[in-house]
C-alpha cells in the first residue's frame, strides 16, 4: 500500500502535467491504454485464459463505475491543487460507510455514524464554503471517491476468486473502449515528450492497482485501508516541487479530521468483524 500511495500521488503529479496541454479525457484513455501494454507481457505468458471467469458482470460494473470516476478524478486534476485532490479522495471510506447501509442493509451504528460526518467536516474544513468560492474541480474529486468507494468492495469480492492480474487486466482491457469514446470528442495527437508522459501515467497506475489489489488480497481491509494514507505527504511534495503549490493549514488540517475519521471506521469494522466470527464459533 505504500508503494501504491508513491505510485498513485506520482500518476496525480504526471496527469495534471500532461492535462494542461491535453483533454483530461484523452490522458484517460491513454492511462487505460498504457495499461493494457504494461499488463501484456502477463498476459501473453499465461494466455487469455488467464481471463477465464464466471463474473464477468461484476468485472463489468467496476469497469463502468471506474469510468465514471476516472473522467471525473482526471478532469478535477487539471484545476485544483494536487495536495487538495489527494486530501478529498480520503473521504471514499466514508461514502462506503453510506453505501453499506442505504444499499447493502449494513447495520451501521451511532459511532460510525459519528465518524462519518466527522469526516464530512474535515471536507468543508478544505473547502471552507462561505469563507472560500468552492472550487467545481472538487466536487469531482468527491465523485470520485465515491465510485472508489464501490469500487473496493468489488475488488475485495473479486479477489476472493480471482487472480490479482486478472482483476486488473480486465479493469484496463474493459476501460480502455469505453474511454476512447469519451477521449475521441476531444482528440489530439500527443507530442514525442507527451508520449513518454502518458507511458509513465499507465506504468504507475499499473503498478498502483497491483500493488492495492495484492494488499486486499494479502490482510485484513482496515488494516490495509490504513496504509491509504500516505499518499498525502507524496503528493504535496511533488505538488510543491513540480507546480509550487504549497497546502495550506486548512488542507493538511481537513485531511487529519478525515483520515481519522476513515481510520476509526475501519477500526471499528474490524472489531465488530472478529465479534460476529467468534459468536459464529460459538456452539
Amino acid at each position: 500500500m505504500t508503494l501504491a500511495g508513491a505510485a498513485f500521488a506520482t500518476m496525480g503529479g504526471l496527469i495534471k502535467f500532461a492535462a494542461r496541454d491535453l483533454h483530461p479525457f484523452e490522458v484517460a484513455f491513454f492511462r487505460c491504454f498504457f495499461g493494457l501494454v504494461w499488463m501484456a507481457p502477463w498476459l501473453l505468458r499465461h494466455g487469455t485464459g488467464a481471463l477465464r471467469t464466471q463474473r464477468l458482470p461484476l468485472y463489468a460494473i467496476r469497469a463502468t463505475v471506474g469510468l465514471i470516476g476516472m473522467l471525473a478524478g482526471f478532469y478535477a486534476l487539471r484545476y485544483i491543487a494536487l495536495a487538495d485532490a489527494t486530501a478529498l479522495s480520503f473521504t471514499a471510506p466514508l461514502f462506503a460507510t453510506i453505501g453499506a447501509a442505504l444499499f447493502l442493509g449494513e447495520t451501521v451504528r451511532r459511532r460510525r455514524w459519528t465518524a462519518t460526518l466527522l469526516g464530512f467536516v474535515g471536507v468543508l474544513i478544505i473547502l471552507r464554503p462561505g469563507v472560500t468560492a468552492v472550487e467545481p474541480a472538487a466536487l469531482w474529486t468527491l465523485l470520485a471517491a465515491a465510485t472508489t468507494a464501490i469500487n473496493v468492495l468489488i475488488v475485495k469480492r473479486l479477489t476472493d476468486t480471482e487472480p490479482i492480474e486478472a482483476v486488473v487486466t480486465w479493469m484496463v482491457v474493459m476501460m480502455t473502449p469505453m474511454t476512447f469514446v469519451a477521449a475521441l470528442l476531444f482528440w489530439e495527437w500527443p507530442t514525442l515528450m507527451q508520449w513518454g508522459v502518458l507511458a509513465t501515467i499507465g506504468l504507475c497506475g499499473t503498478l498502483g492497482h497491483l500493488a492495492v489489489t495484492r494488499g486486499f488480497a494479502a490482510g485484513e481491509a482496515s488494516l490495509v485501508m490504513s496504509f491509504e494514507y500516505v499518499r498525502m505527504p507524496f503528493a504535496a511534495f511533488i505538488g510543491w516541487l513540480v507546480f509550487s503549490e504549497v497546502p495550506t493549514l486548512w488542507t493538511f488540517l481537513g485531511a487529519a479530521v478525515i483520515a481519522g475519521s476513515a481510520a476509526y471506521i475501519a477500526h471499528r469494522e474490524a472489531t465488530l468483524a472478529r465479534v460476529a466470527a467468534r459468536n459464529d464459533g460459538k456452539p
